[in-house]
């Protein structure tokens, strides 16, 4: 696996998405937690994505609940945080809004407020690592649903997860990793996806989920068997 990049970099040769439907090649520069503007310093590392995408890391459901002067806070310009996804393929701004999937062989990184979450396709620490704190798993372990879509999303605090849709239980299931209000998930048959948690809610591929406070015994047991394991 490739050494990823160190916290301050620049990305070069891809095709960046600064706003969903607008691609252009260019440069684009990470400084901790944030695009930056300005020319970076010549010991700045390069981080070459000859041919790749970088586009935003957003969920349109998220972006229509924030009040409208918010809405561009997901764009790729100096200032915002550096929340995004280096594809090797074209992506669309249809994929980029509703639902971004990516096959690991296609995903070069994903960065969440600078954070580097997955590279290369494949994860950089262990599922369930950020549930140790327990802020962070009081946050976000338990059982989301969005009753008009008949979907219930199990977080485990091991950092597994297994979607039950239509009462069909285990119709996906995977890891998953969280860092701020982000949400990515690995799935076993083998793709990545991305979610957002604006004010208690969960919005995920066109799912809007709020968190089940008293969990019916089955979701109980499993989530329950599924915090004595480490995957």
């Amino acid at each position: 696996m490739p050494t990823p990049p160190s916290p301050s970099f620049v990305l070069t040769g891809a095709h960046v998405m600064p706003v969903p439907g607008a691609t252009t090649p260019a440069d684009l520069t990470v400084v901790g937690d944030r695009v930056a503007a300005g020319s970076p310093s010549p010991t700045t590392e390069r981080v070459r994505a000859d041919g790749a995408y970088a586009v935003p890391l957003l969920v349109e459901s998220a972006v229509a609940q924030l009040p409208p002067a918010e809405r561009d806070r997901f764009d790729l310009v100096p200032g915002n945080a550096a929340t995004f996804a280096v594809v090797r393929r074209p992506v669309d701004e249809s994929q980029v809004r509703r639902m971004l999937v990516v096959d690991p062989r296609d995903l070069l990184a994903v960065y969440v407020a600078g954070h580097l979450e997955a590279w290369d396709g494949e994860p950089t620490r262990p599922a369930g690592e950020d549930l140790t704190d327990p802020t962070v798993r009081a946050t976000w372990a338990g059982t989301w649903h969005d009753t008009g879509r008949a979907l219930q999303q199990h977080l485990r605090p091991d950092g597994r997860y297994s979607e039950t849709r239509s009462g069909r239980a285990d119709a996906f299931t995977g890891r998953y990793w969280v860092h701020e209000d982000r949400i990515t998930y690995l799935d076993d048959s083998g793709f990545w996806a991305f979610g957002q948690l604006v004010d208690g809610v969960l919005h995920h591929a066109g799912f809007v989920m709020t968190r089940r406070r008293s969990l019916p015994g089955s979701a109980r047991s499993w989530l329950g068997a599924g915090a004595a394991r480490t995957v």
